[in-house]
C-alpha cells in the first residue's frame, strides 16, 4: 500500500466501500432562548481481542467538532491483517452507505443514551487534556531544576579549577595570563557541547512521541490532533526545547560563561591576603569618643566593629540589648576595652567647643566704632536725643510717644567717625531690655531730665551700668525748659555714687537740649574721647560673632533678628547658630533699610534666614557647616527643654509649697507681641502683679500675629489673648467668636498692665472686711419658752443692733456664731441698744449660754479688691 492509497482523516471513501465516519448536526439549547448547532462525527473503530477470543467487533465512537487521526495499532501487523477481513465482512457498516445523507433528519432527536455518552466523552477528553498539560508542566519544572543544579555544580567546578590553576601559576612563577586561559578552557568545552547534540534530533522526537501511545482500553479518537504536545527533548541542551521559559530567558548562556574579571581579581586579592606570609592582620587600635549616652550601633561605627559583635558581648555581660538601644558611658567603656580600643570620654556640652572662637592676635586687630546705649527714665528725652543725633524722627513711630523696642542705628559724624547707637525703653517693664543693652555696649549715655531729676528707672539704669562695668556719660536734657536746674542733678547723683567731673569725679557730663539741638557736638566729642580712651579694636577678618538685640516674626520675611556684630564680618551665605536656632544668611539689611553684602564689627543689621525666632540677647556665631549648626542648636534645645521639665526632688518643703501653690487661684493668659523684647517685658510685668491669692499663668507667649492655634489653646483654658502690637487673622477671629475667647489688643504697656491687674482683681471678687460693732457681758440667763434661753446683758462697748451677726465667747474661745433673733429692753422690742445700758438678747438656735460669757456683734463689709 503506497501513500496515495492510505486512508486519511476527512477523506471520503469511494462508492461501494463502506464509510468509517458519519457526520451529522445536533442542535443544543441554552438558557434565555439561545441555541447552537454542533457538527457530530461518528467513527467506526475496531477492537482487537486477545488470541483465541474470536473475531474483532466494531463499535461506534463519537467525536465532537474534531477529526481523529488514524489509530496506532498496539498489536503486531500480522494480527491486524488477519482481522481485517473479519472487519470488512461485518454486516454492521453495510447499511450505513445509503443512510449518509439522512443524519440531518435524525440529529434533532438523538437517543438519550447517545447524549449521555457524548457528554461523558467530552468530559473524558477534557480530563485527559488537563492531565497531559499537568504532566508537561511537571516535566518542564523537573528539567529546569536539574539544569539549575547542573549549572551550580559547573560553577563550583570552574571555581576550583581556577583556584588550582592560580596556585600552580603562583608556585611556578608563571604570568597571570595562564590562569585566565585555564579559566576560559571550561567555557569553550561547555559552549561546544550543545553543537554536538544538534546532530541527532530524531531520538528526541521519538522520545517525545512516547506519551502519545494509546494505552490499552483507551479510545484513539479521544486525542486532539489540533493541539499536539510540544517536543520535550531530554538532552542536556535546553536550546533544543521549543518552549521559552522565564528561567531560560534570564539564565540562558549564563551557566556556560566564566566569572568576570572583577570576580577573578577579588578572588586573587583574597588569596593574596590569606597567604601573605601566613601572619594574621594586625588589628588597628582606635581612639573612640564616647559621650554620656550612645547607641550600640553608633558605638560600633566609631570602633569600626560589627554591631552584632557588640550585641553578643553585651549578652555575655548579662545585658540583652539591641543595636538601636542606648547605653551609658560606663557600659560603653567596658565594650571599648573589651575590643582593645582606647576610650575618650566626652560630655554633651563638648559639642559647643569651638563655636566661640579664640582671642585674636594683637596684629590682626583694627579700630572699630564704639557702641553707645542711651538709657534713662521714661519721657526724659532719650529717643528725642537720638533723633537729634540721627537727624530723623523716630518718636512719631512709637505708640504713646514711648519706646517699646530696642532700636539700633549707626551715625556718621561730620568728622567721618562712626558711632553705633542703641535706644532702650525707659518703662519699668523693660528692665531686662535695659540690662541687655548695658551688657552689649561700650559706653552708656544716661539721660536725666533737668526738670524731673532722678527717677526710679534712672536709678535702675545706673545700677545696670555699674553691674556691666562700662563707662558712663551723664546727659542732662531739657535745659531749655523753665525751672531746669542742672546743678541739682549733679548733686543728687552723688547719693548713688556717681561723681561728675564738675563735682571732682571721673564721670563726664554734658548739658543738652534734644528739642533745641543744643550741646549735641559736645556730647559726640565726649563719646569719641571716651572711645579713644577705651581703645576699641576688633578683627574683621574672621568668622563673625554677635549678639541679638531684638527679634521678631515678620509676616512676609519670616523670623528676623537685629544683630549687633561684635567681631569678625558677617556675610550673605554664612551659616550660623544663634541661641537654640540655626540658619543661613539670606539677606542683610542695615538701619536705613538697604540691603548690604556684609557687616563688620559694631555694625547693626537685620538678618534674614533663621529657622525660628531667637531670644533677645542670644549670641550669634558663624560655623563651618549646616550639620554643625543643626547639631549645636539641637543640643541647646534639649538643654532648654530639660530645664523646663526638670522637677525638684520631693521633700516635705516642696510638698507643702506645691499644696500652697495649688490653693492659689490662677489667671491664665496667652501673650503675643510684635518683638521678642516686648514679650519678655510683658511676661515679667504680669508675673510681678501676682499675689498670694492669685497669680498669672502664661500658657503661651510668642512673637507674631494671633493664629488659630493660639485661640484653640486659650479656649481650652478659658484664657484671654493679649495682643501687643499685633492682631488676629480672620480665621482666628472667627474661632474666637465661636468659642467665646476674649481678644484684647494693646499698643501701650501702661494700659496692658492696668487692665490685667483689674481683671485679676475682678476674678477674686470683692474683698470682705469684718467690723466689730459692739460687745456685751452676760449678767443673767432666763428661760424663754420650752427650749430657748435669753440672756440679760450689759452693753460695755459700741452698740447692739438687731439682725447683726453675733458670736459668743467663753474664756476668749468662740463657742457659737450666728445672728441675734430678738432684742428687748424691759418688755419692749427695740432695734438698738447703746453702751452702758442693759437689755435682753435672744440668739438663733443657741442654748449653751452662761453667766460671764461675752457676746460680740459684727458686720461684713464688701470692698472692691485691688492688687
Amino acid at each position: 500500500m503506497n501513500d496515495d492509497n492510505k486512508p486519511k482523516l476527512g477523506m471520503r471513501a469511494p462508492l461501494g466501500i463502506k464509510r468509517t465516519v458519519e457526520t451529522g448536526k445536533v442542535k443544543q439549547s441554552f438558557s434565555h432562548g439561545r441555541s447552537k448547532s454542533v457538527v457530530v462525527e461518528v467513527k467506526r473503530r475496531r477492537v482487537i481481542g486477545k488470541p483465541g477470543e474470536g473475531g474483532a467487533a466494531e463499535t461506534d465512537s463519537q467525536v465532537v467538532e474534531v477529526e481523529a487521526p488514524q489509530p496506532v495499532a498496539s498489536t503486531p501487523a500480522p494480527v491486524e491483517a488477519d482481522t481485517a477481513p473479519a472487519t470488512a465482512a461485518a454486516p454492521a457498516p453495510a447499511p450505513a452507505a445509503p443512510k449518509r445523507p439522512a443524519p440531518p433528519q435524525r440529529a434533532p432527536q438523538p437517543p438519550r443514551n447517545d447524549l449521555l455518552s457524548r457528554q461523558e466523552l467530552q468530559a473524558k477528553l477534557l480530563r485527559e487534556a488537563e492531565e497531559a498539560r499537568m504532566r508537561a508542566l511537571e516535566e518542564a519544572r523537573r528539567r529546569e531544576d536539574l539544569e539549575r543544579n547542573r549549572n551550580q555544580d559547573e560553577e563550583r567546578r570552574r571555581a576550583e579549577e581556577n583556584r588550582r590553576a592560580e596556585e600552580q601559576a603562583r608556585t611556578a612563577g608563571e604570568t597571570e595570563a595562564e590562569p585566565q586561559e585555564a579559566a576560559a578552557a571550561p567555557e569553550a568545552n561547555v559552549v561546544e557541547a550543545p553543537a554536538q547534540g544538534r546532530g541527532a534530533p530524531a531520538a528526541a522526537d521519538m522520545d517525545d512521541e512516547r506519551p502519545a501511545v494509546r494505552r490499552p482500553g483507551a479510545a484513539p479518537a479521544a486525542r486532539r490532533p489540533e493541539a499536539p504536545k510540544p517536543a520535550r527533548p531530554r538532552t542536556d541542551d535546553r536550546r533544543q526545547s521549543g518552549k521559552l521559559t522565564v528561567t531560560r530567558a534570564l539564565d540562558d548562556g549564563e551557566g556556560a560563561r566564566a566569572r568576570s574579571l572583577a570576580a577573578l581579581k577579588r578572588a586573587r586579592e583574597k588569596d593574596k591576603r590569606s597567604h601573605m606570609g601566613g601572619q594574621p592582620q594586625v588589628k588597628q587600635v582606635r581612639d573612640v569618643n564616647v559621650p554620656e549616652a550612645i547607641t550600640v550601633q553608633e558605638l560600633a561605627n566609631r570602633m569600626a566593629e560589627r554591631g552584632a559583635d557588640l550585641v553578643k558581648a553585651l549578652f555575655k555581660m548579662g545585658m540583652p540589648v539591641t543595636v538601636n538601644q542606648t547605653i551609658d558611658q560606663d557600659t560603653a567603656e567596658l565594650l571599648v576595652t573589651e575590643f582593645g580600643h582606647n576610650i575618650r570620654r566626652i560630655a554633651e556640652s563638648d559639642i559647643e567647643i569651638g563655636v566661640v572662637g579664640d582671642a585674636d592676635a594683637e596684629a590682626d586687630l583694627q579700630p572699630r566704632p564704639p557702641v553707645v546705649t542711651i538709657m534713662g527714665h521714661v519721657d526724659h528725652g532719650k529717643t528725642s536725643l537720638l533723633d537729634a543725633l540721627r537727624g530723623t524722627d523716630v518718636v512719631a513711630g512709637e505708640a504713646g510717644g514711648i519706646t517699646q523696642h530696642i532700636g539700633a542705628y549707626q551715625v556718621t559724624l561730620k568728622s567721618g567717625d562712626k558711632i553705633t547707637l542703641l535706644d532702650t525703653p525707659g518703662h519699668e517693664a523693660f528692665t531686662e531690655m535695659r540690662a541687655r543693652g548695658a551688657n552689649i555696649t561700650d559706653i552708656v549715655v544716661l539721660v536725666v531730665a533737668a526738670d524731673d531729676g532722678l527717677m526710679p528707672q534712672t536709678i535702675e539704669a545706673i545700677n545696670h551700668t555699674k553691674a556691666a562695668g562700662v563707662p558712663m556719660i551723664v546727659a542732662i536734657n531739657k535745659i531749655d525748659k523753665p525751672g531746669a536746674n542742672p546743678q541739682k542733678i549733679r548733686e543728687v547723683l552723688l547719693q548713688y555714687d556717681v561723681q561728675v567731673e564738675q563735682m571732682g569725679g571721673d564721670v563726664q557730663d554734658v548739658e543738652v537740649s534734644a528739642l533745641k539741638k543744643l550741646g549735641l557736638d559736645d556730647l559726640t566729642d565726649k563719646i569719641l574721647l571716651q572711645a579713644e580712651l577705651l581703645e576699641l579694636k576688633a578683627n574683621p577678618e574672621r568668622p563673625a560673632e554677635g549678639t541679638v538685640v531684638e527679634a521678631k516674626l515678620d509676616k512676609g520675611r519670616g523670623p528676623v533678628a537685629t544683630v549687633l556684630v561684635g567681631r569678625g564680618t558677617l556675610r550673605v551665605g554664612d551659616i550660623f547658630v544663634v541661641g537654640a536656632e540655626s540658619g543661613k544668611v539670606r539677606a542683610l539689611i542695615d538701619d536705613k533699610g538697604r540691603q548690604v553684602k556684609e557687616a563688620g564689627p559694631s555694625v547693626p543689621v537685620e538678618v534674614l534666614g533663621l529657622s525660628g525666632v531667637p531670644g533677645a540677647g542670644d549670641p550669634l556665631s558663624v560655623v563651618e557647616s549646616e550639620a554643625r549648626a543643626r547639631e549645636v542648636a539641637a543640643y541647646r534645645q534639649s538643654v532648654a527643654q530639660r530645664k523646663r521639665t526638670t522637677q525638684a526632688p520631693a521633700n516635705l518643703e516642696t510638698m507643702f509649697s506645691a499644696l500652697k501653690a495649688n490653693a492659689v487661684k490662677e489667671f491664665p493668659l496667652v501673650i503675643k507681641a510684635d518683638v521678642q523684647g516686648s514679650v519678655e517685658a510683658i511676661v515679667s510685668a504680669v508675673n510681678k502683679i501676682s499675689t498670694d491669692e492669685i497669680r498669672a499663668r502664661v500658657l503661651h507667649s510668642g512673637v507674631g500675629g494671633i493664629t488659630e492655634s493660639d485661640v484653640t489653646l486659650a479656649a481650652a483654658s478659658k484664657a484671654p489673648i493679649i495682643g501687643f502690637g499685633v492682631r488676629a487673622n480672620a480665621k482666628a477671629r472667627e474661632i474666637a467668636n465661636r468659642d467665646g475667647v476674649a481678644l484684647k489688643y494693646y499698643d501701650i504697656i501702661y494700659d496692658l498692665i492696668d487692665e490685667i491687674r483689674a481683671a485679676m482683681a475682678g476674678q477674686l471678687g470683692p474683698e470682705l472686711l469684718e467690723n466689730v460693732v459692739g460687745r456685751a457681758e452676760v449678767r443673767e440667763v432666763f428661760q424663754a419658752g420650752k427650749h430657748g434661753k435669753a440672756a440679760g446683758v450689759l452693753v460695755v462697748e459700741g452698740q447692739i443692733r438687731r439682725n447683726l451677726k453675733a458670736r459668743v465667747m467663753r474664756d476668749d474661745v468662740i463657742i457659737y456664731t450666728g445672728s441675734i433673733a430678738s432684742l428687748r429692753r424691759f418688755k419692749d422690742d427695740v432695734n438698738e441698744v447703746r453702751a452702758g445700758l442693759e437689755c435682753g438678747i435672744g440668739l438663733e438656735n443657741s442654748h449653751d449660754i452662761k453667766v460671764g460669757d461675752v457676746i460680740e456683734t459684727f458686720e461684713i463689709e464688701e470692698r472692691a479688691r485691688t492688687l
